[in-house]
């Protein structure tokens, strides 16, 4: 029971992302500033854990053998999922966002042919490229049905530019998000631990938050002391808290039905997205088709979840379930 509180708390702290990026482009603010604040702010707090930890050495070490691979998959894991979050938030409410963000669960397993897997055959150790687990996907495609009916349910409302710019840039990022973080862990083999890694990855995707805020201040200037503020409060909650939270939760489940479980609570950030978008941004609404395919999102999620618990072994799952920092 303590594993499953801790995981939906995590979800409730993960769910502010979605919020205050949208309370934050409504206030004028640039999403080049909400992206890269926020991971300036994650470093010193990642930094004080690694060192608690004394974990920073290895880090250093592992990041010195490939720093190119870490700079390629660090943009594409961290900069090319963020950066489109928050600028989707100025075109979608945060709700659809969150919802549609669950398609990382779809779009992780249609990226499963870009690794590898070691078979022992006759001839020795042989890395087989692994197939697409269409058999195993069933329960996926009530995740994406919701996502279908949720953006369908916003079409009448907005012009289609305005829906395109709200949809595109998060599918990238349920792309970019998986495939970065999946590359990184086959690159350490283990080596590092997920605060290692996620602090690794803040580090190497520096570059382009420097350069992303170089640009963004020429040509308009520093953020406001509010979007300051509500980006602190996103690194802190979502990029460090709630990945506390999580991992904690899945160390406890004892086997790998429990930690099915405890990965299905991280729906309730679609619920806690949209509770707090109601509760903080004036004139939320959502429509009755939009509701359903809330529903069915979460519903999708928590089935996906528990049927991973019957085909996934227990150390494998918990370890792809460490990737789910945001």
């Amino acid at each position: 029971m303590k594993a499953i509180l801790l995981g939906l708390l995590a979800s409730f702290f993960f769910a502010v992302t979605f919020v205050l990026n949208r309370i934050m482009s409504d206030g004028g603010g640039s999403w080049i500033w909400s992206a890269s604040l926020r991971y300036f702010f994650m470093l010193p707090l990642l930094l004080i854990i690694v060192l608690v930890r004394r974990n920073i050495v290895p880090l250093f070490t592992e990041m010195n053998k490939h720093p190119w691979q870490w700079l390629l998959w660090s943009f594409v894991g961290f900069g090319l999922f963020y950066a489109p979050l928050c600028f989707a938030a100025a075109f979608s409410p945060a709700w659809l966002v969150a919802g549609t963000w669950q398609f990382t669960i779809i779009a992780g397993s249609l990226l499963v042919p870009f690794f590898y897997e070691t078979v022992k055959t006759d001839q020795g150790l042989l890395k087989v490229r692994r197939n697409i687990p269409f058999k195993n996907m069933g329960m996926s495609l009530i995740i994406l049905a919701g996502i279908i009916i949720m953006e369908v349910s916003q079409a009448s409302k907005m012009p289609l530019r305005s829906l395109l710019l709200g949809i595109f840039p998060v599918l990238i990022a349920t792309f970019a998000y998986p495939l970065g973080n999946r590359k990184m862990m086959a690159l350490c083999e283990g080596r590092l631990d997920a605060y290692q890694r996620t602090l690794g990855m803040t580090i190497a995707s520096l570059p382009l938050w420097v350069l992303l805020s170089l640009y963004q201040f020429i040509h308009v200037g520093l953020p406001s002391r509010g979007q300051t503020y509500q980006s602190l409060i996103v690194a802190l909650f979502s990029g460090v808290i709630a990945t506390v939270l999580f991992f904690t939760a899945t160390d406890l489940a004892q086997d790998v039905q429990q930690l099915a479980i405890v990965e299905a609570t991280q729906s309730g950030e679609v619920v806690f997205t949209w509770a707090g978008e109601r509760l903080l941004i004036p004139g939320t609404a959502i429509s009755a088709y939009g509701a359903i395919g809330l529903c069915f999102v979460v519903i999708g999620m928590v089935l996906h979840s528990l049927q991973s618990a019957f085909r996934k072994p227990a150390r494998q799952s918990n370890e792809c379930s460490k990737i789910s920092q945001r």
